[in-house]
């Protein structure tokens, strides 16, 4: 899965050009519950621990930014979920409570005791039941547009209407969904890039995914983990804020403006000042 002698000639490089060792990314790999192989880089020291969780038929470089923004001060883990980049896709059934057994692993081979969990997207929905699987070692959650609405607002037709659209078209119809979530203002080169990335998931993982997601209850989990959540969303979409406090007591949103869906990416230095507003704001109610 990983070239073992590419990333030492890399690392080797990277010391004899003067690289501070511990900003290196190390890839390394750990089986999940089930067996499948998933890949992760950790790089940084310091507490808390961020774990980065990424987005439905994205992978762990959406958060290369905030690695090298973040890395210097605290320890730094992106993820690539069963299914996605590097990690192994031979699962059969891609559910949000095998995702987050996939971050736990991640979690507990590194020995983390102090984590806030990051999760863009349906990585929200990943990263509530890895810190279902986490008690103790969690001090709060951090999501990247999403929470929205912890309640789901869709219908089982709307749903299984645009699964039947979506399994059909896979291709066309992922690239028009995904352009959908950006503001007309966009950049285009970044629009396309990521719809043609995202359009280029293996199909059976992503349509297991969705439907997962699309019939995934948070609440049963919210209300066993009991920590704080805060989001960083796009002003595209409505957020139920008062609707989602009777479910999480401390649920906070940051708000930011002009940007879509992929907020970590389309505006990473304001992102990345709200998410250390966030981390530090998660650490003295700890």
């Amino acid at each position: 899965m990983i070239n073992r002698s590419r990333l030492v000639l890399i690392y080797t490089v990277l010391l004899l050009l003067g690289y501070n060792s511990n900003i290196i990314p190390q890839s390394q790999s750990v089986l999940s519950k089930d067996g499948v192989e998933i890949v992760y880089d950790a790089v940084g020291n310091g507490e808390p621990t961020l774990v980065f969780v990424h987005g439905w038929s994205c992978d762990k470089s959406y958060w290369n930014d905030q690695v090298r923004t973040f890395s210097p001060k605290y320890k730094v883990v992106t993820i690539d979920l069963a299914g996605h980049g590097e990690s192994g896709s031979e699962r059969k059934n891609y559910t949000m409570e095998l995702f987050g057994e996939d971050v736990a692993a991640v979690v507990n081979k590194l020995k983390l005791d102090k984590v806030i969990l990051i999760g863009h997207s349906m990585g929200g929905s990943v990263i509530i039941e890895a810190a279902k699987r986490l008690k103790g070692k969690v001090i709060g959650l951090v999501g990247a547009d999403t929470y929205q609405n912890f309640k789901d607002g869709w219908t089982t037709e709307q749903k299984e209407g645009f699964l039947k659209t979506i399994t059909e078209k896979f291709v066309d119809v992922t690239k028009g969904f995904v352009k959908s979530m950006f503001p007309k203002t966009a950049d285009s080169v970044l629009v396309n890039r990521i719809a043609d990335d995202m359009s280029s998931a293996l199909p059976q993982v992503a349509l297991s995914a969705m439907r997962n997601l699309f019939f995934y209850d948070p609440i049963p989990a919210l209300n066993e983990i009991q920590l704080p959540i805060i989001s960083i969303n796009c002003d595209m979409y409505p957020i139920a804020i008062e609707e989602n406090k009777k479910y999480v007591d401390s649920f906070n949103v940051k708000m930011m403006k002009g940007v879509g869906h992929f907020v970590m990416l389309e505006d990473p230095q304001k992102f990345n000042k709200l998410l250390q507003e966030s981390i530090d704001e998660l650490v003295r109610t700890k």
